[in-house]
């Protein structure tokens, strides 16, 4: 069994997910692919990680005359029209049901593999929550939706408020929490849109405010995908999806998997089977390559990148000492959300937060030298640029980013 070192696990990482000096993604897309899929419950964090991956990254040690421009890689409005305009990238509910942004030929995969089977464990609470409260059932949803669908097919693109003045159903309200301090009424409007969206009927579009809002507009899914979600077998994207994962984070570990696409281990383990990757020592922890990719790798210039809350590189495994060190207790919340990090040479050495004046500011956790040092300050500089006028306030707060705004 080939032994691979954390040295070349870096290596990877920065190649693969387009952090090494000349590997900038050519466009979002390409960014996006190059990680399988970006996190988008924070819909901040789909930008500040796609635009670290088509950035030209910055090594230590060059003059900063040599730095890119401030301007350089994917803008705002580039990667607004890939959402948006060209529809390249789709955004849609997905691994350990997080809303994810995935490119868009991956779509039918996510679906398949992990979306519809948490539509179904949905449905049924929807429907018991309903029946419970006594205002309707199974066939009553399902008109609802059949209108609310209908609705969202003739306006061609809308929000869920003005769907549900043309399906007045949708305002109907449930009693949440009887007899709890806490007790509410909700309508069913938010349940309703989320069983059409996790079926792969329709699909969020873009938001009602800025790059930074939550807020989105519906429309059928047809407009991003003709023809609808194409149907594929599950089992087959399970094993395309692991696949994928394996040639962007690999070597990882089984349990890694598993933790990343939120199945069970039995689901994991099948697809290991048809795959049948090779496996190579992580240090006493058993690895797995795609076949085909389990030769050494040579290291790319160390660079700095200052990478958003959620970005999908921190997260993309379970086990993460070999990046992280020990810095997860600065850097983490408590439900296991990433901050923003600051990294250098495949590996995490601190944490970065934008104050309310606009400034990115950081803070190294360990001695990285003077160059690398100075190539964060760079990076932050033209980070801070970049971002503008707009302010980015994780949706999870860490302990660093908490510290470094105060």
């Amino acid at each position: 069994m080939r032994k691979v070192d954390v040295a070349e696990r870096r290596a990877r990482l920065l190649a693969r997910h387009h952090l090494a000096p000349g590997s900038a993604a050519a466009d979002p897309a390409e960014a996006a692919r190059g990680v399988v899929a970006l996190h988008s419950t924070d819909p901040a964090s789909v930008f500040l990680s796609l635009h670290a991956r088509t950035t030209p990254a910055l090594a230590a040690g060059r003059p900063r005359s040599a730095a890119p421009a401030a301007g350089a890689g994917s803008s705002v409005a580039d990667i607004e029209r890939a959402l948006y305009e060209e529809r390249s990238l789709v955004r849609m509910l997905g691994m350990r049901r997080t809303i994810f942004v995935v490119p868009v030929e991956l779509a039918p995969i996510v679906q398949a593999s992990t979306t519809d089977a948490i539509a179904a464990v949905q449905r049924r609470k929807y429907t018991q929550i309903i029946t419970d409260a006594g205002v309707g059932d199974g066939p009553w949803l399902k008109e609802v939706e059949e209108g609310a669908a209908r609705a969202l097919a003739a306006r061609g693109e809308a929000t869920g408020a003005e769907l549900s003045t043309d399906e007045p159903r949708l305002r109907t309200q449930v009693l949440m929490a009887a007899g709890k301090p806490y007790e509410a009424k909700t309508n069913i409007t938010t349940w309703v849109l989320f069983l059409l969206a996790a079926e792969g009927r329709i699909v969020r579009g873009r938001p009602r405010g800025s790059w930074i809002s939550s807020q989105y507009r519906w429309s059928p899914i047809e407009v991003w995908l003709p023809g609808g979600m194409a149907e594929v077998p599950a089992d087959e994207a399970r094993v395309e999806l692991v696949r994928r994962w394996l040639a962007a984070y690999g070597p990882g570990t089984a349990n890694d998997i598993k933790w990343w696409t939120g199945w069970t281990a039995g689901q994991v383990k099948q697809a290991l089977t048809a795959i049948k990757p090779v496996e190579v020592d992580l240090g006493g922890t058993t690895g797995l390559l795609l076949p085909g990719d389990a030769e050494p790798v040579a290291a790319p210039e160390p660079a700095v990148s200052l990478l958003p809350a959620l970005d999908p590189t921190p997260m993309g495994w379970q086990e993460r000492s070999w990046y992280l060190g020990g810095h997860g207790p600065a850097l983490f919340d408590r439900s296991g959300n990433v901050g923003p990090t600051v990294w250098w040479d495949g590996r995490i050495v601190g944490g970065w937060a934008q104050r309310s004046s606009g400034e990115v500011v950081y803070r190294l956790l360990e001695d990285v030298g003077r160059d690398v040092a100075v190539a964060v300050e760079a990076n932050a500089a033209r980070l801070t640029e970049w971002i503008g006028s707009v302010r980015v306030t994780p949706r999870f707060r860490t302990p660093l980013e908490r510290e470094l705004v105060a």
